[in-house]
């Protein structure tokens, strides 16, 4: 039965899950990009956020202990209030920071963001399935994304806009307080019911058996090359990640136009590729879908180090300059990444065991964005090494050549495993 009270708690939870990691993942690079920080230091920066690729590593803490005080909302609700509230107040100090004066202090705030929003995550989806019954998580899970897409264009398109025509320290200010709205939802929503049947696990339970029954089922020849094709085939645009706002910037885009045009164009072509995903794997099987992401990733990626090279031509719509080339590349970019992003999902879910389910993908999310994490702290170092063998606009061509070059690796390990994948196919 549709229950418009938990659509919208949940919904909010979805917002105040979305905000702090966009705003700390890509946002934040717009910020440091703008007031004139090197590149290799916004690459680092990203390292901050890999707190979400681990945090199956505290998971279990969160199953086990409740904060005290705040317990009596609940014990996921005491994890969610406390969270936000460090959240909030991390925000609210962020934008008093000057990072051109006090890097390191931004760093420090900015790694309370990341990491208090990933034990935010964990609670909210364990409140989630917990909430209701089985046969109201569809609507729920549709919920949460909706919270969360929301966040994704605030905390891009009107952080950005805002930044603009005021500064940023306002910008993450009004964010912070835009935070109020899950807060709100976790303390005067409906008190969580107490999860008897929830098991503690120990940390054989959680992490050792759920590697020993993947490795036993797949053998450990076939069960390395399948974690290789996880571990690299979102390599190509996870490591791009990063730069991108700064390329925006440093290709003298506003952040008006990067906010209202740019990240508007994404957030609709993504979701159009979302949809593509599923009609392509329906009708031509994981495999094929799978190579096609890749290719589909590698060659968008090369349009990028066209728009470097070539004077843009814009369109006068409603005062506002959008800018046609680059926009055409998004828009081309952000339907290849949901295409991508939708059939990888279909690829680790044919990979869990029943046994081991939730255990088993968190433990393949993470190994998968660990290593495109990880080398996207470099990519700063990277962009600035071809701009100091070129120029400006040609060191940028030549780091999106260098980043669609990532996908030949997973392009090839998808083909070495072929037969594997098609006779997967009959579990998805």
């Amino acid at each position: 039965m549709f229950d418009l009270r938990k659509m919208l708690v949940i919904s909010s939870f979805g917002f105040a899950s979305g905000l702090p990691y966009i705003l700390i993942f890509s946002t934040l690079s717009a910020w440091l990009r703008d007031v004139g920080i090197n590149l290799s230091i916004i690459g680092f920066f990203s390292w901050i956020v890999l707190t979400y690729s681990l945090k199956f590593l505290w998971a279990p803490a969160i199953d086990r202990f409740s904060i005290p005080i705040l317990n009596k909302f609940g014990k996921r609700k005491s994890w969610i209030i406390f969270s936000q509230l460090i959240i909030i107040f991390s925000l609210l100090i962020l934008s008093t920071i000057n990072p051109t004066e006090k890097i390191l202090a931004f760093v420090v705030i900015a790694f309370f963001v990341a990491f208090f929003g990933s034990i935010q995550d964990i609670a909210i989806d364990a409140f989630r399935i917990e909430y209701a019954n089985l046969s109201d998580q569809g609507n729920l899970a549709a919920a949460y994304q909706f919270g969360y897409r929301l966040a994704i264009l605030v905390a891009t398109s009107a952080a950005l806009i805002i930044a603009d025509v005021y500064d940023w320290s306002f910008a993450y200010l009004l964010m912070s307080s835009l935070m109020l709205i899950g807060l709100a939802a976790a303390i005067f929503s409906k008190k969580e019911k107490t999860n008897n049947d929830l098991k503690v696990l120990n940390f054989s339970e959680a992490f050792i058996n759920p590697l020993k029954d993947f490795s036993k089922r797949y053998g450990l020849t076939l069960a390395s090359m399948i974690l290789l094709v996880v571990a690299t085939y979102r390599l190509t645009d996870i490591v791009m990640g990063p730069m991108a706002n700064p390329f925006y910037i440093d290709m003298g885009y506003t952040l008006t136009q990067i906010g209202s045009v740019i990240k508007v164009v994404a957030l609709i072509a993504s979701i159009c590729g979302v949809f593509i995903g599923g009609i392509l794997i329906k009708n031509f099987g994981l495999y094929y879908s799978l190579l096609a992401g890749a290719f589909l990733v590698m060659f968008t990626n090369l349009f990028f180090s066209y728009v470097a090279v070539t004077q843009d031509v814009f369109l006068n719509i409603a005062n506002l300059e959008i800018p046609l080339n680059l926009s055409i590349v998004v828009g081309l970019d952000s339907i290849a990444a949901g295409i991508v992003g939708t059939v990888n999902i279909t690829f680790l879910t044919s990979l869990v065991s029943k046994k081991y389910t939730a255990v088993q993908y968190a433990l393949l999310t993470s190994f998968m964005m660990l290593p495109g994490k990880f080398f996207g702290g470099f990519s700063g170092l990277i962009a600035n090494y071809f701009q100091t063998i070129s120029n400006l606009n040609f060191g940028w061509m030549f780091f999106y050549i260098f980043t669609s070059l990532l996908s030949i690796l997973p392009l090839y390990l998808i083909y070495l495993n072929k037969d594997f994948l098609r006779n997967n196919e009959k579990y998805i």
